[in-house]
């Protein structure tokens, strides 16, 4: 496997599930930091047992289309794999790289998608996916709108609607909620702060809410001074606390200290929701959950959360007022979405899924 998203400390317990599996024997090649829009995400050794876990150099860090790994095909050579599984769009200079190499070992290559936006790229990114999806042999999609996205751009190939990385619900212990006399009504984001997030958003239904009740926004990211500017010109700026970004495996200890997690994600013409993880971290410790209607975020909530359309801030006031004034909706609520990660999203049910993908690869045509 080659995925630089995992240099995150908490998705490699899917590493560690695939691994236990007694008919994979797993590598998988990660850079030792990803760079965004944060900073570097320094590689965090959390779940590494069972696999080997290759750090190599990542040319062209930091830019999605471009990065790759140099002598990435002499590498694979010495590991002789069957399946090759790359984690990255089929655009990208990583995934052509990963996909010729197969081809040319002779192994077997799929690639992992979010893409759920139809977008057409100027060569050479044009030309690189159109021979990924010519040659590769599968594709994991990790919400339902990838899947036409793709089918549309000409993939015929078999294809199924994975997420990525899901939670073990170990690490996120289960909690009932607080009743509604424990004041403050305790609201919670967790995420980048850039624009499309739609935490200004929150912070507007905030100031609209009656009663005692606080903001924690967990995360980092270029729109936060515009997001502290918000709260002083709402006048809340007293019931809103930022908080710095904290690693991936701290962040089971932050979720049980809300009532409820926010994710108000907004559609841009270039991004809308892929997924949310954020939603299953907060269902998986019994969190209820709100969240707009972008993308996938309705998809992963199912019957277990709130879910208002999105950019409208009265919706979302409506929906954290009944939250705050329901002890019985809370706790059905938190039931319900613990119920769903255990069913749906655990890192042991995705390697499951994963796997089934593996044999389904090499089965003989």
């Amino acid at each position: 496997m080659i995925s630089k998203a995992c240099v995150v400390g908490s998705y490699q317990k899917k590493l560690e599930e695939l691994a236990a599996f007694p008919d994979i024997d797993l590598t998988v090649i990660v850079p030792p930091a990803w760079h965004d829009e944060r900073g570097a995400l320094p590689l965090e050794r959390a779940y590494t047992e069972g696999y080997d876990l290759l750090v190599r150099p990542l040319a062209l860090n930091g830019h999605f289309h471009l990065h790759f790994f140099p002598g990435l095909e002499p590498l694979v050579r010495q590991l002789r794999p069957d399946v090759i599984h790359v984690d990255e769009e089929p655009y990208n200079v990583s995934t052509w790289q990963a996909v010729r190499a197969a081809q040319r070992l002779g192994a077997r290559s799929l690639f992992f998608t979010w893409q759920n936006l139809r977008r057409t790229y100027p060569p050479p990114f044009r030309w690189l996916e159109n021979y990924v999806l010519s040659v590769v042999n599968y594709a994991i999609a990790g919400n339902q709108e990838a899947v036409q996205v793709w089918r549309e751009k000409g993939y015929r190939g078999p294809m199924r609607v994975i997420p990525q990385f899901g939670v073990d619900p170990q690490l996120y212990p289960y909690q009932l909620p607080r009743q509604a006399a424990a004041a403050p009504f305790t609201i919670g984001y967790v995420g980048r702060l850039v624009a499309e997030k739609g935490v200004d958003l929150l912070l507007c239904a905030a100031a609209a809410l009656g009663g005692d009740w606080a903001v924690r926004i967990l995360g980092s990211g270029p729109h936060e001074p515009t997001l502290r500017t918000l709260a002083a010109k709402l006048g809340i700026e007293g019931r809103v606390v930022f908080l710095p970004t904290v690693s991936s495996t701290d962040v089971p200890r932050f979720m049980p200290s809300l009532d409820v997690l926010v994710l108000p994600s907004r559609t841009r013409p270039n991004w809308k929701e892929q997924f949310g993880r954020v939603l299953i971290e907060a269902m998986a410790c019994g969190v209820p959950v709100v969240g707009s209607d972008s993308g996938e975020i309705p998809f992963v909530i199912g019957e277990a959360g709130l879910v208002f359309p999105e950019s409208d801030v009265a919706a979302l006031t409506q929906a954290l007022t009944r939250l705050r004034d329901s002890d019985v909706l809370r706790q059905d609520l938190s039931q319900k979405g613990r119920a769903r990660v255990l069913a749906h999203y655990t890192q042991a049910h995705i390697a499951q899924e994963t796997r089934e993908v593996y044999l389904e690869i090499l089965a003989p045509s």
